[in-house]
């Protein structure tokens, strides 16, 4: 039998059975707490620097101070990968604001909660990468401040079992007529030679493994606008990608039951895959 995963909370690595929570933690209560979810390739965290600076970012919104040093976060980190099974895992750490009284305000005094588990990842299978996937599309009807990664999560919620109940991957989510994300990713779109994607904003998370697929795009000098983007332009495109940490990159082919182009993933695709697969290849190398 596998062995129980090893989680990390406040102070000590446990068995994930053994793992407590007081029921008036705010992160219980109110979803009052942030997370981040990092993957680890043959033990090496994936652009780690970027996600800890992603969770800095999110707890300033929230006001809520960071419990660690990036060295701290680092070595524990670390450590979860080696003390879990997978070649390639997952790694998710949660801060909330602590244990307190139930009340809307900040307490005046809490220890925030820290929880980080880690399981094993599985990128994209061949023949799906292959194929592409099926998407449904949805209103944006989540609250303004998407750019924070917070534990309340209850819309994109929503919006992931809307494409489950419809036999798809991802919801893709228009806002004001506008494209903003999908449930769990980022959204590019591609007409022609040129890629164009939403701004990073009050209405879209910042995408980690979106900024990898951002940069090979310039560096490679391929045409890329960040605006916003219409609704008719992404049901009209040639390709759709959806980028993030668990998918990687990966083309849409159906949206709403129609063919995207030709139904197949199309050849800026196809291209930046590879490039993907070799960047985070040299990535791994360098240890």
């Amino acid at each position: 039998m596998p062995t129980e995963p090893t989680v990390y909370l406040n102070g000590r690595f446990v068995p994930m059975s053994e793992a407590r929570i007081p029921v008036l933690d705010r992160g219980f209560i109110f979803g009052d707490g942030v997370y981040e979810v990092i993957p680890a390739y043959s033990g090496y965290p994936f652009r780690m620097a970027q996600h800890l600076a992603r969770l800095q970012w999110s707890l300033d919104a929230i006001k809520l101070s960071n419990p660690m040093t990036t060295a701290q976060w680092s070595r524990l980190i670390k450590r979860m990968i080696a003390l879990n099974e997978g070649r390639d895992q997952a790694v998710y750490l949660q801060v909330t604001r602590g244990v307190a009284r139930r009340d809307h305000a900040f307490p005046s005094a809490a220890t925030p909660t820290v929880f980080m588990m880690s399981n094993p990842m599985s990128v994209p299978a061949k023949d799906l990468v292959a194929r592409g996937c099926a998407c449904v599309s949805a209103t944006d009807n989540r609250w303004l401040r998407c750019d924070i990664k917070s534990t309340s999560l209850l819309g994109n919620v929503l919006m992931r079992q809307r494409a489950a109940e419809a036999g798809c991957l991802e919801a893709i989510m228009f806002r004001d007529g506008f494209l903003s994300e999908a449930s769990a990713s980022n959204v590019l779109v591609v007409h022609g030679k040129t890629v164009s994607a939403p701004p990073n904003n009050h209405l879209v998370l910042p995408g980690t493994t979106n900024d990898v697929v951002i940069e090979l795009l310039r560096k490679a000098r391929i045409a890329l606008e960040l605006r916003e983007v219409h609704e008719d332009e992404v049901r009209a495109a040639d390709e759709i990608w959806l980028t993030s940490a668990t998918k990687e990159v990966l083309a849409v082919t159906r949206l709403d039951r129609k063919a995207v182009g030709s139904g197949k993933p199309g050849p800026l695709f196809k291209r930046v895959y590879r490039l993907y697969q070799d960047y985070k290849r040299t990535v791994m190398r360098r240890g």
